[in-house]
């Protein structure tokens, strides 16, 4: 079975996330979410910070996009499988899936090319 995050783990995470939201809140244009353990974490840090969360929250999937209004510009919210082992040896996430989101991401934050 594969090691999953505990809460208490996403939990202690919360304050590092919160803390690297705040010093890139002026430019950031994107956040990749590896995983939805990832992507439901996200959404209570960004509320904290005075960032609209859509209600009822996107659900989470493999090239899911939720666009906000950030503190600075908007903000481009994308889920991707996450890249672990398991995801990757049983070909539900393959390389070809991440360099897509990716360019996607990229793309989304203007920086195309």
């Amino acid at each position: 079975a594969a090691k999953k995050a505990t809460v208490s783990e996403r939990d202690t995470c919360r304050l590092w996330l919160a803390e690297e939201f705040r010093l890139l809140a002026g430019s950031l244009r994107v956040i990749v979410c590896l995983g939805a353990f990832a992507w439901q974490a996200l959404w209570p840090v960004l509320g904290a910070a005075g960032v609209p969360v859509p209600r009822p929250r996107p659900a989470f999937g493999h090239g899911a996009e939720a666009v906000l209004a950030g503190p600075a510009n908007p903000v481009t919210v994308i889920g991707c499988y996450h890249p672990s082992q398991q995801n990757t040896f049983t070909g539900r996430v393959t390389p070809g899936m991440l360099d897509a989101v990716f360019l996607h991401a990229r793309a989304a934050a203007g920086l195309e090319g």
